[in-house]
């Protein structure tokens, strides 16, 4: 079968791409810009992609069309599709109907800790012999793709409640149907698609209510969002992070813990990861492994020699003794909790946070009240004052340096930096290559 997939480059349709090709299917792609790492990643599997969307793409004509949710009407492609009467379908939907129904799903959803957790869970089925299939959106750091099909009967899937397509507006995770899933947290989030907290909580609801009666539902006790979720409805086993197990640190950074399993201690873990965050998600990865049938103790051990995906407090170089770090945070939540994780584990450092406010809910300034608290951890903040930006940055991060271009900034951080310094670049996007514009010229002045 010839499979096109219309909006290819982003990392969940890039991986459906990758799976449907290891099926044997014929794959080509289309996207806006065709651009690394997912281009780079599709490349490599022979699959063929087209830059930009035009109906010549489609001929000859594909036997079916798989349309991402980036896509709406007026999309030459899309409209194309429609008039020709092609057979399409959405990403996530085609997931259900060619993988997931074979397989026991383990699907991680929430505001936050997504990929990291879905990371976890993958690697610690891979460790123990599981072999498992998944999709992350995110390059795992014991990996070398975000997704890939194995003959196993597990599969883990990070589930996220954007919507589906333009004809589809259900959040993509109704289509997953776990058997095992975890529920991280909820907050508000993706304000250009939902209206207010209410409306996810809706899409969580809809989730509950296709997860089966012998499967398992994992929250923490304390998200009072998600607790009000649950309560409107649940049919399956429901464990709860902070009743039925909970996490003893042993250090304020969250490097050495403890494993609690109804006020035992069932296991402990060394490693390198940072803060409360990631120690709630490595409960999280070992409950839900446990479902499965893992014991805890050996969850543990894998965890140990877990690696960070790409751009989740990533340490991607050091000149002049000062450390550059990679961070996907882009809602005030992930930028505190990652903040203060650095804080704990450095705390006789400097910490420089650089933000760029990207994301649709960012942009719209709906989090913007929150942000002076989420970055007070840092000495200095960096923030870019984009075009299209709906709220004024100085006004509500009055001790801040705000600029309003990339070179700017660099220039402005590269004069405030000093040796010692942990810098954190904070985007869920290119940051218009500041991360390695940033180390390129301190290398060039520690050189001269």
């Amino acid at each position: 079968m010839h499979i096109h997939i219309v909006g290819i480059c982003g990392t969940f349709m890039g991986g459906v791409a990758a799976i449907a090709q290891q099926l044997g299917h014929k794959v080509t792609g289309s996207d806006a810009s065709v651009y690394p790492p997912m281009s780079t990643q599709l490349e490599s599997l022979g699959i063929e992609l087209m830059e930009g969307y035009a109906e010549a793409n489609l001929e000859p004509k594909p036997d079916l069309v798989i349309i991402g949710n980036a896509l709406s009407r007026g999309n030459p492609e899309v409209e194309t599709v429609l008039r020709e009467r092609l057979p399409y379908v959405s990403g996530a939907q085609w997931l259900h109907d060619n993988i997931l129904t074979q397989r026991w799903v383990l699907a991680v959803a929430g505001t936050h800790g997504k990929t990291t957790t879905a990371s976890m869970l993958a690697w610690i089925l891979e460790d123990n012999g599981y072999n498992p299939g998944f999709m992350i959106g995110g390059v795992p750091g014991n990996f070398s793709v975000s997704a890939r099909l194995t003959e196993s009967n597990f599969f883990v899937i990070e589930a996220d409640e954007y919507d589906t397509a333009f004809f589809d507006k259900r959040s993509k995770f109704v289509h997953y149907a776990p058997d095992t899933l975890v529920l991280n947290n909820l907050e508000f989030d993706h304000a250009d698609i939902f209206d207010d907290l209410a409306a996810i909580k809706r899409q969580f609801s809809h989730l509950l209510r296709v997860v089966p009666d012998s499967g398992q539902v994992i929250y923490p006790t304390e998200d009072k969002a998600l607790n009000e979720v649950v309560d409107g409805g649940c049919w399956s086993d429901k464990v709860q992070l902070g009743k039925d197990w909970s996490a003893k640190r042993n250090n304020e950074d969250g490097t050495s813990f403890e494993v609690m399993h109804e006020g035992d201690t069932v296991a402990s873990i060394e490693w390198s990861l940072l803060g409360e965050h990631n120690v709630n998600n490595a409960m999280m990865a070992i409950i839900a492994a446990r479902h499965v049938g893992v014991p805890a103790e050996q969850s543990a051990d894998s965890l140990s020699r877990f690696q960070s995906p790409k751009r989740r407090m990533e340490l991607i170089g050091e000149h002049n003794r000062i450390r550059v770090y990679d961070d996907f945070a882009h809602h005030p939540s992930a930028i505190k909790t990652t903040l203060r994780g650095l804080r704990s584990h450095l705390p006789g450092s400097r910490i420089v946070a650089v933000l760029e406010p990207r994301s649709n809910t960012m942009k719209m300034g709906v989090h913007a009240d929150a942000m002076e608290e989420a970055l007070r951890a840092a000495d200095e903040v960096f923030v870019l004052q984009p075009d299209g930006l709906k709220w004024e940055l100085a006004r509500v991060l009055p001790n801040a340096h705000v600029f309003t271009s990339t070179g700017q900034l660099l220039e402005g951080l590269l004069h405030e930096a000093q040796p010692e310094d942990s810098v954190v670049i904070m985007s869920n996007g290119s940051f218009d290559g500041l991360h390695q514009r940033f180390l390129t010229a301190l290398q060039h002045s520690q050189e001269a």
